[in-house]
């Protein structure tokens, strides 16, 4: 009996994964975003089918490897390497004005040094997956501003592992000491040499590659093996486990397996992903977002607004055209993947408490869900790069002229009709007023 409402748990939790991702696909959403809604409905805060439990934790830690390794599949050395030096410094500057922001809002609010570093981390990252489907639905995908937009997406994923190990060790209870500096020092060192070694090569080649292409039922325990390897090792070497999930994925990707190993670990790691942000959907309690809405939506729309103006203002500063600079930073708006990752940590080493973390993934989530109005102010954007753009408030008057003059004429119709009132008001009491 136990056996079938195991099952039946199963068999409820998958469906409502797979509508919720469908409903979100058809809605023009990441179908991760479905994942996260499903967590929701089935999590305390919905329905209650489902709470955090040891064996859905250790599943969303696989999640978090297996999403790594799929990062670092996606990345094309060669791709990033015709923008990397406007990349890389995009990356810094975004980063260290995110840190600037959020010390300065620490400082106001009595914040200690690691939460502000944390939330400065969570701010910095991008969205990837909103931001590729934006750039896809404006056509600027092979454009060069998909080119530069990419190039940041992809610094930004190699800074994430050198964020998550900043991050780890402000746990240690010494706060940033020279240890967590020798490490960052050796992971940055670890990758910037296999980046020059892979962008010195055109594929790496996998050994006895032959004999896995003849043999495909291998390739998926291979690539799993290699993952959860490397990750150990640097786990043991202190340099964390994601790191090494990255490292793997990301020389796989440049390899001559990459096709094959895709294919065939695209299912595994799709579960697993599945469970990683259906776990976030089940953290987000729905009765903390009613309670604090007000502080919810003010956040989100700050964060998502000084993140765009980092984004746009970096690039701009860059030498990147507005015409260019616009699209980007605004479609970089949203919140990124591995911004649950580091709440995640900070919450481990109590940078944030739970408090703090349930409005940092409520917020990340919400960045997601409010995508479509970003993707619509990245076509108006778009639609406004052939013309010359001097400063934002004259690009924004031309952008949303439609949208004020309906603004306006509400008003108007609305303090019209509200004297209208007023005088008939005044006229019935004026009648009644005489003898």
């Amino acid at each position: 009996m136990e056996h079938h409402v195991d099952i039946t748990g199963i068999a409820i939790v998958t469906s409502v994964a797979l509508l919720c991702g469908l409903v979100l696909s058809r809605l023009k959403q990441p179908s991760i975003v479905g994942y996260i809604v499903a967590g929701i409905v089935l999590g305390p805060g919905g329905f209650g089918l489902v709470s955090q439990s040891d064996s859905i934790r250790t599943l969303a830690d696989l999640g978090v490897l297996m999403l790594l390794f799929l990062v670092g599949m996606e990345l094309s050395v060669k791709a990033f390497q015709a923008v990397w030096r406007v990349a890389l410094l995009a990356v810094a500057g975004q980063v260290g004005l995110s840190l600037a922001v959020t010390a300065l809002a620490g400082l106001i609010l009595g914040w200690p040094m690691e939460r502000s570093i944390v939330f400065g981390f969570i701010v910095a990252l991008s969205g990837t997956a909103v931001a590729i489907k934006m750039l896809d639905d404006i056509g600027e995908l092979k454009t060069e501003t998909g080119r530069v937009t990419i190039g940041v997406l992809i610094a930004q994923d190699l800074a994430f592992v050198p964020l998550l190990l900043i991050t780890n060790g402000m746990g240690s209870g010494a706060g940033l000491d020279i240890a967590i500096f020798l490490k960052l020092g050796a992971a940055v060192a670890a990758l910037g040499g296999l980046v020059w070694f892979l962008s010195r090569r055109e594929r790496l080649i996998v050994p006895y590659g032959a004999w896995f292409r003849r043999n495909h039922d291998v390739v998926p325990l291979a690539a799993l093996a290699l993952c959860f390897t490397m990750a150990a090792l640097t786990g043991l070497l202190g340099l964390s486990t994601a790191f090494g999930a990255f490292m793997a994925g990301f020389a796989l990707g440049n390899s001559d397996g990459r096709t094959l190993a895709l294919r065939a670990t695209h299912p595994i790691q799709s579960v697993l992903v599945v469970v990683f942000f259906l776990s976030i959907g089940l953290l987000i309690d729905l009765r903390y977002v009613w309670d604090h809405l007000g502080e919810v939506l003010l956040l989100l729309f700050v964060v998502t607004l000084v993140k765009t103006a980092i984004n746009v203002g970096t690039l701009h500063f860059l030498g990147e055209p507005w015409e260019r600079a616009f699209p980007a930073g605004v479609i970089m708006g949203s919140l990124g993947e591995f911004s649950f990752v580091l709440a995640a940590a900070g919450l481990s080493i109590a940078a944030i408490d739970p408090q703090g973390y349930q409005l940092a993934v409520t917020v990340i989530a919400l960045s997601w869900l409010a995508s479509p109005l970003w993707l619509d102010a990245a076509k108006r954007f778009h639609g406004l790069a052939a013309g010359t753009v001097v400063s934002l408030r004259p690009a924004l008057q031309q952008i949303y002229s439609g949208e004020i003059a309906v603004v306006n004429r509400f008003f108007a119709i609305t303090l019209h009709a509200a004297s209208a009132a007023v005088d008939t008001i005044r006229r019935l009491t004026k009648r009644d007023e005489k003898p």
